[in-house]
């Protein structure tokens, strides 16, 4: 492996690890913290087409009149992930990008997508992402996410955009809460099954094929440059901080639940 993947790798590490074993994990127990999970999570989910996207436009020629733009390695291994994201197939063979198939298991479950709809309707309508915030009352805590995947966009630095995508967004789920979504799924199939499917392509193809050609990418953007890598470094190490930040909001939100289901038992005895 690359040296300075190993070593990229070596010192976001314990961070990796405070996101893989966070608390938030041993809450989602049932179909209710679920749902409050999936809602703050599909935040991410839509902010990682964002960036994909604005990766294959800085890489590739996206418009007319066509130029090749930077090495045709780098082209196709974005292409490649590109497809696979936003044209993937859902359990019945039909071309959908992950997002939207995440939205079909949010609404499958029961989850709530009013704010998720309300922040991208208003954000394509006005262009303003604090209108977008407003009107979807979202938490501090998916505000802050979002916006840093958004100033990493603005940045303009490829090298840096491609070290959040890779290290930043991949590989975050633990085998415990698959386990659990499995018995859900398991138990509720009428309501979990897509979220499982949706899981399982995520391990299928983001968690192995993708992450190895992102990786790829990646090292061709930084090349041999100790300032690149360093950047990236920084940039992953503060995406994963966010990350924690809306574990911890989502926690928060499905602990508030879990005590008012708690004092609504004892009142009614």
């Amino acid at each position: 492996m690359n040296q300075f993947i190993q070593n990229l790798n070596a010192q976001i590490e314990p961070l990796r690890q405070q996101i893989i074993k966070h608390e938030l994990y041993q809450h989602i127990d049932d179909l209710p913290s679920l749902r409050i999970f999936m809602k703050h999570h599909v935040f991410a989910v839509w902010d990682f087409m964002s960036l994909l996207k604005t990766l294959q436009n800085n890489l590739t020629c996206t418009k007319a009149p066509w130029f090749p733009v930077g090495n045709a390695g780098t082209r196709f291994l974005i292409n490649e992930i590109v497809v696979g994201e936003e044209s993937d197939v859902d359990p019945e063979g039909n071309r959908i990008s992950h997002y939207e198939l995440y939205l079909q298991a949010m609404k499958q479950s029961g989850a709530d997508v009013s704010q998720i709809s309300a922040f991208v309707t208003e954000l394509a309508e006005t262009g303003s992402f604090e209108l977008a915030y407003n009107k979807a009352k979202v938490l501090t805590t998916v505000k802050e996410f979002v916006d840093y995947t958004f100033n990493i966009i603005d940045e303009n630095k490829a090298h840096v955009q491609a070290a959040v995508f890779t290290f930043g967004r991949e590989d975050l789920i633990p085998s415990m809460f698959i386990s659990l979504v499995n018995d859900l799924s398991g138990r509720l199939p009428e309501r979990v099954t897509l979220y499982k499917y949706y899981l399982d392509r995520h391990i299928e193809i983001d968690g192995d094929h993708h992450s190895h050609l992102a990786m790829e990418m990646t090292a061709t953007l930084c090349g041999d440059s100790g300032e690149y890598w360093k950047e990236a470094e920084d940039a992953v190490y503060l995406a994963l901080q966010k990350r924690l930040s809306l574990w911890d909001g989502a926690l928060a939100e499905i602990k508030s639940l879990k005590a008012a289901n708690r004092r609504s038992s004892i009142a009614t005895f």
